[in-house]
């Protein structure tokens, strides 16, 4: 958000090196593979609770950012509900996070949607800066330890397998450290 104000200032190399340095530090917190997952507070859709991302520790995560103006993001759903169905029971969690403006376009997409996953809702935009979602939709891997393990940015044909295939690895490799 702070960049956003820089094409407004011409030619200054003050304005430069403060550029520079506020893409160094979101860069520096981004979500990267190794790394622990940012810590994010959220909100259901349709309730004022919020909610950690690290409540859901312990299980493997499958955080995917969406907004309903996304026609990828349409196709991915009925995946990641073959996912939920798949892979519950092996201990992986689907969290879908939405980055709509205004909670009732979240709603009225699910209502054409459903979901058998977990929906949060990120209306200040705080977990897609500290995660740093660059494409929509983004999928973060994270293990049963809050490590991201695999990103994966924007949903085509052909990307089920992969995906399938990193979740597979990390559900086998983390019941094989339990």
């Amino acid at each position: 958000m702070p960049l956003t104000c820089i094409g407004t200032i011409k030619n200054s190399a003050r304005t430069a090196v403060l550029a520079y340095a506020l893409a160094t530090v979101a860069t520096a917190h981004a979500a990267t593979v190794g790394e622990p997952m940012p810590h994010c507070e959220l909100a259901p859709i349709d309730a004022a609770a919020v909610s950690g991302l690290e409540n859901f520790r312990g299980k493997v995560l499958y955080v995917d950012f969406w907004a309903s103006w996304c026609p990828p993001c349409v196709k991915s759903f009925p995946f990641m509900n073959q996912l939920v169905r798949d892979y519950k029971a092996q201990g992986l969690e689907v969290i879908g996070i939405n980055l709509d403006e205004i909670n009732t376009d979240a709603a009225q997409f699910l209502d054409r949607h459903p979901t058998q996953f977990t929906v949060l809702a990120d209306l200040a935009k705080t977990c897609a800066r500290d995660f740093e979602v660059k494409a929509m939709p983004s999928t973060y891997l994270v293990d049963r330890n809050g490590i991201i393990r695999h990103i994966h940015l924007g949903f085509r044909s052909g990307a089920e397998a992969e995906l399938k295939e990193n979740i597979e690895r990390l559900l086998a490799d983390n019941a094989n450290a339990e």
